[in-house]
């Protein structure tokens, strides 16, 4: 996958702040960025942080046949691999031209330079040395890999433990760890490569440049120097012309870098060999309480608690005191219920007043049915006739009440002569 390129409009406001002495990140011209060095729990294994740009670095060791022609020689064997993980632009499994450069300038800076004493790795002349095989993985870019890739390649090697072994006769004994204590590396001096980048065609210079700034500039030189004041390598790419003034220049600025990164490797690597001693957590185990495991974690904004009891007594002070008088309820919509001291509840009163409606409603229909049984008991008073229909082959017995409307009026009759008669015999009586 290809990178995205840049838009001219970000490009021009790249070279503009340039031309204007500032950058992105807010640092100045020769500044670095944040380094941060921390170590794995096995020796050899090291995370560097240059600001978002992550690198790990993990040396392990073997014991293989010699060159024929440095048959007292031990191997070193670097190896720099570009993942996916690091930026959408790396391809896996395959070298890019990038990895290959970075490759060479590391081998230069840390083969050549003769920083580690080869001659000390030997085991068995012209039969058995030692091959020291340094890993860099690249988990993150955001510009200059290769000052990060040196850093932690140095740092690795540094911090790695060889076991030691011992020969009787023929016979060639490797001791683990517990039987016999791991031995150092012997280095000579810690080569580290600083970077410039150039600008209108080497008219401005930057110091350690990001990803973004490394789109525009024009070339690029690396310089590998130690506290010495050494140069051990020096590379320029981009196919511009550097004046002696310049180069010069830029030697002088690395000597100041190197000498400040030698400095905080001594350190970290002081108090990793303390905390071991101690037997205190370190690599991995450490970083899982303290959640520093991601590699873009934004660091905690301090916050001041000494005076808080203060503060807290003076807002009460200052504060208007609350008044003694309770208010009485206000219900502004149904439904809407206020709850406190002195407050009468009012949660459920829109469901009451549904119960009550329901009630009332009820008792109409009751009362309807109620009137239209007194009518129908009362018109089967007033029917003289029944009609009683039995079947034999059945037991239920119905009884009909037909409708005579035209012997209404005798029924009448009859029953306002049986009313006077019986009002009659009532005077007899008395």
């Amino acid at each position: 996958m290809k990178d995205t390129p840049l838009s001219n409009c970000e490009r021009d406001f790249l070279l503009k702040a340039i031309e204007e002495k500032k950058r992105l990140d807010g640092r100045q011209t020769y500044d670095y960025r944040k380094i941060k060095i921390t170590f794995g729990t096995d020796y050899g294994c090291c995370f560097v942080d240059l600001g978002k740009t992550r690198v790990m670095a993990q040396v392990s060791c073997e014991l293989v046949a010699p060159k024929e022609n440095r048959p007292n020689e031990g191997i070193m064997f670097f190896n720099i691999e570009l993942s996916p993980m690091a930026s959408p632009a790396f391809e896996q499994g395959r070298q890019s031209e990038l990895s290959v450069k970075l490759n060479r300038q590391l081998e230069r800076c840390l083969r050549n330079s003769k920083c580690i004493d080869t001659e000390s790795l030997c085991v068995v002349s012209g039969e058995k040395v030692w091959q020291i095989r340094v890993d860099v993985h690249m988990l993150n870019h955001d510009g200059n890999l290769m000052d990060a890739a040196s850093i932690a390649a140095i740092t690795a090697l540094c911090h790695f433990r060889r076991p030691d072994v011992s020969i009787q006769g023929d016979e060639v004994t490797v001791y683990s760890p517990e039987e016999r204590d791991p031995i150092p590396l012997s280095i000579y001096h810690m080569p580290i490569s600083v970077s410039f980048s150039f600008f209108q065609q080497g008219t401005y210079l930057l110091v350690d440049p990001c990803e973004r700034e490394e789109r525009v500039m024009d070339g690029l030189l690396m310089i590998a120097m130690n506290k010495h004041r050494e140069i051990c390598s020096i590379q320029s790419s981009g196919g511009i012309m550097l004046l002696k003034e310049q180069v010069m220049r830029c030697s002088k600025i690395a000597s100041v870098k190197v000498s400040e990164i030698t400095e905080l490797i001594s350190k970290a690597l002081e108090n990793d060999k303390k905390a071991r001693k101690v037997g205190g957590r370190c690599g991995f185990a450490e970083s899982l309480p303290q959640e520093r495991i991601t590699a873009l974690k934004m660091d905690e904004t301090l916050v001041e608690m000494t005076d808080v009891t203060q503060t807290a007594n003076d807002i009460v002070q200052k504060a208007e005191a609350p008044s003694q008088m309770v208010p009485s309820p206000v219900v502004p919509i149904p439904g809407v219920g206020q709850v406190g001291q002195g407050l009468q509840n009012t949660w459920g009163l829109e469901d009451d007043e549904d119960e009550d409606e329901e009630d009332d409603d009820r008792d109409e229909e009751q009362e309807k049915v109620r009137k239209m049984e007194e009518e129908q008991h009362g018109k089967e008073q007033s029917s003289g006739d029944v009609v009683e229909i039995s079947d034999s082959e059945e037991e239920e017995v119905i009884i009909l009440h037909p409708e005579t409307p035209d012997r209404g009026p005798k029924n009448a009759g009859s029953t306002s002569q049986q009313k006077g008669a019986a009002t009659s015999k009532k005077r007899q009586k008395k």
